[in-house]
């Protein structure tokens, strides 16, 4: 299949992203922000607050990546054994004596997939939320102390 120009699907997030530097950014920023002199204006303060803004971001990033990481290989966990225990059924299905067996087999087999999906599906659920927490906690906090950190600024420039 021929890819089609300009496709948003054929983007590389991952080369995209793998080339962010944070600090690259900074560099730019304060070289742009020091050409104005701007009376009562802290430009260094201003520079040190966003270099700590682009840590914290970079932070909740990799921290949201690793929570990625932990569910994709947590579901490959589940996929295998899933696939385990189906191939288990199917051969213990096989060998019933009698269709009233096998359909009992059945109907048990039915309630223990419908218990492990659903205890699979709240495992994943409890990680996913866990990661976001965890991601959001860096920007959280580094949204704060930007709070802080602007509410100084305003008092300091009277």
């Amino acid at each position: 299949m021929a890819k089609t120009p300009g496709n948003i699907f054929d983007f590389d997030f991952t080369n995209f992203f793998g080339n962010f530097d944070p600090s690259k950014m900074t560099e730019e920023f304060t070289r742009a922000f020091t050409q104005f002199q701007l009376p009562g204006v802290d430009v260094n303060a201003i520079i040190a607050s966003q270099q700590k803004n682009l840590e914290a971001l970079t932070a909740a990033n990799k921290s949201a990546i690793a929570g990625i990481q932990t569910v994709i290989t947590r579901q490959a966990e589940i996929m295998k054994q899933t696939m385990t225990a189906t191939a288990t059924a199917a051969e213990n299905l096989s060998h019933s004596k009698s269709p009233q067996e096998a359909s009992s087999k059945q109907a048990e087999l039915i309630q223990s997939t419908f218990e492990k999906a659903l205890a699979d599906m709240t495992e994943i659920a409890e990680m996913v939320t866990k990661s976001n927490v965890e991601a959001s906690a860096a920007i959280n906090k580094r949204l704060s102390e930007s709070l802080d950190e602007v509410k100084k600024l305003a008092l300091s420039a009277k």
